[in-house]
């Protein structure tokens, strides 16, 4: 059992700030935030809302509805992002690269972007906005984490064999940088794992050790 973890009471107040169409509509760029990518299928909106306890992000039966990015207070100094939904065929052309246009510009102007969690369908990793995703992330040297979303999908061993194998191809493509783990809404797995990766990032415990610690009581 892991005790409490700081960013869980945050959480439970977490309110929605503002939307921005453009960079410049942004909050304050002080403080960190954790910016939620993925494509538009990969279950975002799902994991932001499990790992909140809260309805933060709108799911939605037509991917693609997040056409702007959100953001969401925590408190004074810490906020989350939800960035747009990318790749999802029904969606106009001309929509696609204006998302594609602010989302690069957020990510390489942000200062107070201290990490970026992406979302990757277990059944559907490493797609070509994964892979440019990963490819930033290790140019700019942001710490990047994987949920493997809906991993309920799968039998048991079959996910623990899948997030093997996608461990291996980041490692050989990207290295050691980028950390992955299994996910489900539905069934709260990986949760735990996943708010502590949070956590740190946001700069509310210490590097892994402490973390081990604090998860070994």
């Amino acid at each position: 059992m892991l005790p409490k973890n700081p960013i869980l009471g945050l959480c439970q107040q977490a309110t929605f700030m503002t939307s921005a169409a453009k960079v410049d509509q942004c909050p304050a760029d002080e403080g960190l935030e954790v910016a939620f990518a993925g494509r538009s299928n990969a279950g975002k909106s799902s994991a932001m809302n499990t790992l909140t306890h809260a309805s933060l992000a709108r799911t939605s039966k037509t991917p693609g509805r997040t056409q702007l990015l959100n953001f969401f207070r925590l408190d004074d100094n810490h906020r989350l992002v939800d960035l747009p939904g990318y790749g999802y065929a029904k969606v106009p052309i001309p929509l696609k690269q204006h998302w594609q246009r602010h989302l690069e510009a957020y990510l390489s102007s942000r200062e107070s972007l201290a990490g970026v969690f992406l979302m990757m369908d277990i059944r559907h990793p490493l797609t070509e906005f994964d892979r440019m995703m990963l490819d930033w992330s290790n140019a700019s040297e942001m710490p990047l984490h994987i949920l493997l979303t809906k991993s309920d999908k799968l039998a048991f061993g079959a996910a623990k064999n899948a997030l093997l194998a996608i461990q291996r191809d980041i490692r050989k493509g990207w290295g050691d940088g980028v950390s992955v783990q299994l996910f489900s809404a539905p069934k709260r797995q990986g949760v735990e794992e996943a708010q502590l990766v949070l956590a740190q990032l946001l700069g509310m415990i210490g590097d892994d050790e402490d973390a081990r610690e604090q998860s070994e009581g």
